[in-house]
């Protein structure tokens, strides 16, 4: 007995102790898809960290960064200037915006609507309910469905801000959790109407808007009316294996996973 404890303590004493750095990643479901792409690659040649990236939306994320409860805030749009107080408040920093995306927000109709696209004034009209049929923009004589997000998403503020000018949604709107599940309720009902990012385009036809369609050269050049960066925030100047994370991010290796999820490079 005597023996095998002795054993058992050099073994112990051999094996090194790991420790492996944790990075948390929250916010944007727009980006989460990408997110958890962007950590499944780094952590493949980096066995030393591992990234928990989680959804919510950008203003979960960001709450989640004001209140230390995570490292970095995934963000389909700005951080308000209030935000910004708040984390300046608790840690004496306006924190720190990368803008690790770009984004073409697209409008999705279903595959069986005759209509190809919407001005920009058409769009903000059936958000806010003053166009309240297809037929009011070439379409079938029949009710027109809207689908968006919930008030706590980065997207449902940038379409109320650049869409609808600040004006309230239509009361009718039916607000939806994730961009998947927009993406679904579109694809499924014939006279729906949703919004979201490009690379949720799954089994639905994206709208053109001013007649540009979201594509590679339009978001690029920006001619593409709804193009946005996608953000990433941190409460202070990155350093050490955060640091690191964002470079690869930013770096080529990074960027080719945005192209292959389905947005578009910042570099």
């Amino acid at each position: 007995m005597k023996i095998q404890k002795i054993s058992a303590a050099l073994l112990l004493g051999a094996l090194p102790l790991f420790s492996a750095t944790t990075i948390t990643v929250k916010g944007s479901d727009t980006m989460v898809i990408m997110a958890q792409r962007w950590a499944e690659a780094y952590m493949a040649d980096h066995t030393d960290v591992v990234i928990q990236v989680t959804g919510g939306g950008s203003g979960t994320g960001i709450s989640a960064l004001i209140n230390g409860a995570t490292d970095i805030c995934d963000a389909s749009r700005p951080m308000k200037s209030s935000e910004r107080e708040s984390l300046k408040m608790r840690f004496s920093s306006l924190g720190v915006e990368v803008k690790s995306a770009k984004d073409g927000l697209s409008v999705y109709f279903n595959d069986a609507n005759p209509v190809e696209g919407l001005t920009m004034a058409q769009l903000k009209d059936i958000y806010t309910g003053k166009i309240k049929n297809w037929k009011d923009v070439g379409g079938a004589d029949a009710k027109i469905v809207v689908y968006g997000r919930e008030n706590n998403s980065g997207t449902y503020v940038f379409f109320r801000d650049n869409v609808l000018k600040g004006e309230d949604y239509v009361s009718s709107m039916q607000s939806l959790p994730g961009t998947a599940a927009v993406v679904n309720a579109v694809a499924k009902d014939p006279l729906g109407i949703g919004y979201g990012g490009a690379a949720y385009g799954k089994g639905i036809k994206f709208a053109k808007i001013n007649g540009i369609a979201p594509s590679a050269e339009t978001v690029k050049d920006g001619t593409y009316p709804l193009t946005r960066y996608l953000y990433m925030y941190l409460r202070g100047r990155p350093t050490g294996e955060i640091k690191k994370y964002i470079d690869w991010i930013l770096s080529p290796a990074g960027q080719a996973v945005v192209t292959k999820v389905g947005y578009f490079p910042v570099k």
